[in-house]
């Protein structure tokens, strides 16, 4: 019912009488007043009046009343240690796809390889759960898949030209903007849900604490509508699932990619594979084609561009 409340307050320019309210929502002029009390608790700035309701401003934060439609599959969390567990708790409980777990701030954020995330105020931290209908080996599209609905967002909303690093990474003039962890549970034939780990940087500075980072506040010189920017995301993630066997999911990564065609480093296991990226095969791994002309096939990596 709050959203409800908020979605009728929003629809209109001047004020609103509690009866209006009431009448339209089917519910009494008490349950509206709480419903009021609620929002301005979660930081919405509502003004009263004897001639009703208005709402002022929305509060700078991921709550599910900002995703309207979305909103029984949208769990915010203030401070979180990580979107990550609370995603595969949720997903192992049978939530559906398009869940949406989201933080304004983690403690104990993390990216590939178990490394650290910087999870200040200010960025956007989500993990959205997923249950593509395709077989284990091509479930690491999922990442290249993912980073080019960011891209794509993020040229679209702000005109920056964004790139994409094999296997996760998306960057602006060559600096990291965008980290993705995706995180698989399968059968032996099925996948049963792939949890896609997203860290933004937004809004706030970064570049001075985080060699090789950015955030588009930076960027830009201006915040951005994180709200709008997640809901680019989301819906573009989703609105691509159905063609993540396609090639049009490979070739779309391909013309964002600055990682093919680069001299690059990568390190496997134990194992270290250098020469030049060529290309990503059918299942998203990196083919890379050694000094001596051999041809390597990585599954998964810290990938490191050597060469400009």
């Amino acid at each position: 019912m709050r959203h409800e409340v908020l979605a009728a307050l929003r629809s209109r320019e001047g004020r609103v009488s509690g009866q209006v309210l009431s009448d339209e929502l089917g519910i009494s002029r008490v349950a509206v007043w709480k419903q009021i009390q609620g929002l301005c608790a979660a930081g919405y700035r509502v003004s009263v009046s004897p001639r009703g309701y208005r709402l002022e401003s929305s509060p700078d934060l991921l709550l599910p009343t900002e995703f309207p439609g979305w909103e029984p599959r949208v769990h915010h969390f203030h401070v979180v240690d990580s979107t990550m567990p609370r995603a595969r708790e949720l997903a192992r409980g049978g939530a559906e796809e398009g869940t949406l777990i989201i933080a304004e701030q983690q403690s104990a954020g993390r990216g590939r390889l178990d490394r650290s995330w910087l999870s200040p105020v200010g960025g956007i931290y989500m993990t959205l759960v997923t249950r593509p209908a395709v077989a284990p080996a091509q479930a690491p599209r999922m990442n290249l898949l993912v980073a080019a609905a960011i891209s794509d967002a993020i040229e679209r909303l702000y005109g920056v030209p964004a790139q994409l690093k094999w296997p996760n990474d998306v960057l602006i003039e060559g600096r990291k903007v965008c980290g993705i962890l995706a995180e698989m549970e399968a059968e032996t034939d099925a996948v049963r849900f792939v949890n896609v780990g997203i860290g933004l940087n937004a809004n706030m500075r970064i570049a001075d604490v985080q060699e090789g980072a950015v955030s588009l506040f930076e960027l830009l010189g201006a915040r951005v509508d994180r709200v709008r920017l997640v809901r680019e995301i989301v819906a573009g993630v989703l609105s691509r699932l159905p063609r993540l066997t396609d090639v049009t999911t490979l070739d779309e990564w391909r013309t964002r990619a600055v990682t093919i065609g680069r001299e690059v480093s990568v390190m496997t296991g134990d194992t270290r594979i250098t020469g030049v990226a060529v290309d990503v095969n059918s299942t998203g791994a990196l083919l890379v084609r050694g000094p001596d002309g051999r041809s390597h096939e990585v599954v998964a990596g810290d990938c490191i561009h050597v060469s400009i």
